[in-house]
């Protein structure tokens, strides 16, 4: 059995150096994201080679997943890899009743463990994980459709820094009082009143992270180990259709927390059949008191209406704006744009939707360019980017599902195609649904078509008076609706303040002027706040002190101390 206070000794030097980071806000990741840092025979670290990733993640393939859980009442399974692998994976299907009841009891000793202990039992889970990020990327993969790069760092080192971020925040605020005091108030003449007072940080008690498709680990590890580590029991309720990445999360930190001397109930993992409901049912029980959820607006809503017994942190669908008025890099600014449309074919909370024009054009190089050319380059720019088809894979991915695929097919038929989305081989998987962006011409008086998100590989070049009004309708689309992430192009000054300004009104991150290799959809831990909680599309679903503060009480006791 492993000592937890080792554990906390063990990875003492990386939790300290996260603390530093979220002050900072400088560049810092724990975790290589290089594909080749893992697995060298050189290195004294113990993580998985390529080769030992892939040949793990089949192990899995058509066989029961080996997780050992109570209350077990049948199996599910229903896993098709994007690619066009059926995986085959089953898992138990466990009762409600007996995993909240296992949950609940095993709160009690992990509350009284303290924040230092529990963080180096976390902290352990995570470099378990990280050791694995090769298996991780072929799970993340062939769930979600990513190709393996992005697999292995948004779902693997990327994933992992977004937890650790979290533990630090929740470190930091359950460690930033003392645990306990000597109370001694003046009486003049009599002896002074004196007491011993204690402060200890409480759980809420059961946790519940409802897993997306499209980023299972990225999207889920904030809320799991922010909960996890303030001394909450934690259910984990995978997407259907991307249950394994999460599985093996859930098996590690069982078996961390075990050896530790917990009860590895403390994380439990419960699958359903898709159309079950599990999520809906979950929510609404009285031992739940967090909920973490990414995904469709109407269920986000849905949550926030109904499980008032639980504290519920959100990140919905948004429309994502990119005000584009003027340029000094003109290919940079294409470029830049073509990446940011093609990167996992759009199926990102943070990919840009609404690309908004004066319909007299832009200014570009200090030339004038109109709309039909500016429509023209960036189609030729995604064109370029993509003309190889073995590129083009490794940068859009796979279709997640039906729904993405429809909702591409409809879109051709609500305007002027500037660039049509085309179908791509895949060389290593014939099966595999791939799809190049599409780009459609709208005006600002499409309304109805813009405003609501078209999740997947769609953007709209969208027409408007000027620029004065491409930033008014930014900020009343990010305030109606929502957005993730949003841009603007200008080298006048004055835009890029009125552009700021409207996004701190609206509540939105902001890009000014990419034009190298840092794009709008992508979000750094430690540095970048993903999702403000400032706007429709998120409800406090950022990693900050606000994160994590709502997980955990300070109770206090206190009693007289004798005079003198």
């Amino acid at each position: 059995m492993t000592n937890a206070s080792d554990l906390h000794a063990r990875h003492a030097e990386t939790l300290d150096r996260a603390l530093t980071a979220i002050k900072e806000r400088s560049y810092w990741s724990a975790y290589p994201e290089n594909l080749k840092a893992y697995g060298d025979p050189e290195r004294a670290d113990s993580t998985q080679s390529a080769a030992d990733g892939k040949a793990a993640f089949e192990g899995y393939l058509g066989e029961p997943f080996p997780l050992d859980q109570n209350g077990v009442d049948g199996e599910v399974s229903g896993e098709v890899s994007p690619y066009g692998l059926d995986l085959g994976v089953t898992y138990a299907h466990v009762d409600i009743d007996t995993t909240l009841r296992a949950a609940q009891a095993a709160i009690a000793p992990w509350r009284d463990a303290g924040p230092e202990l529990r963080a180096g039992v976390a902290l352990e889970i995570l470099a378990r994980i990280n050791a694995r990020s090769h298996e991780m990327a072929q799970a993340v993969m062939h769930t979600s459709g990513q190709a393996y790069a992005m697999a292995f760092q948004a779902g693997g080192p990327h994933a992992q820094d977004r937890a650790l971020e979290a533990i630090a925040y929740a470190y930091a605020e359950m460690t930033r009082h003392a645990a306990e005091a000597t109370w001694e108030k003046p009486q003049g003449k009599r002896p002074p009143q004196r007491m011993t007072k204690r402060f200890t940080v409480v759980p809420r008690g059961v946790a519940l992270v409802i897993g997306c498709n499209t980023f299972p680990t990225w999207n889920s590890y904030p809320g799991l180990f922010a909960s996890l580590v303030t001394g909450n029991a934690v259910v984990v309720k995978p997407h259907p259709r991307a249950v394994l990445p999460l599985a093996i999360t859930v098996l590690i930190a069982r078996d961390v927390l075990a050896e530790a001397g917990f009860s590895p109930d403390l994380v439990a993992l419960m699958a359903e059949e898709d159309g079950e409901g599990l999520a809906k049912a979950l929510a609404l029980r009285p031992e739940i008191r967090l909920i973490d959820y990414t995904g469709s607006t109407a269920f986000g809503e849905w949550l926030e209406q109904h499980a008032h017994q639980a504290h519920v942190f959100t990140e919905k669908a948004g429309v994502n704006t990119v005000v584009v008025d003027s340029t000094d890099d003109y290919r940079g600014m294409l470029a830049n744009l073509a990446f940011s449309l093609s990167l996992y074919s759009g199926q990102m909370c943070t990919t840009p939707q609404n690309l908004l024009v004066p319909r007299n054009g832009i200014t570009a190089d200090g030339e004038p360019k109109s709309v039909d050319v500016l429509g023209r380059d960036l189609a030729s720019a995604v064109e370029g980017l993509l003309g190889d088809d073995a590129r083009a894979t490794a940068l859009l991915g796979a279709i997640v599902n039906d729904g993405v695929a429809e909702r591409l097919a409809a879109a051709t038929s609500y305007g002027e195609v500037v660039l049509e989305s085309r179908a791509v081989t895949h060389p290593d998987f014939p099966d595999a649904r791939v799809r190049t962006p599409l780009i459609v011409r709208l005006d600002a008086a499409d309304r109805d078509t813009y405003l609501q998100e078209c999740f997947g590989p769609v953007a709209f070049l969208v027409t408007t008076d000027d620029t004065a009004s491409s930033i008014a309708l930014f900020r009343d689309t990010v305030r109606e609706h929502g957005a993730i992430t949003a841009a603007v192009y200008s080298t006048d000054e004055k835009v890029l303040d009125a552009a700021e300004e409207a996004a701190l009104d609206a509540g939105v991150a902001l890009s000014e002027n990419l034009t190298e290799t840092v794009y709008v959809n992508q979000s750094a831990a430690f540095s970048d706040f993903h999702a403000t909680g400032a706007n429709p599309a998120a409800n406090s679903a950022l990693t900050d002190a606000a994160y994590v503060a709502p997980r955990f009480r300070i109770v206090q006791s206190r009693r007289h101390l004798p005079a003198g």
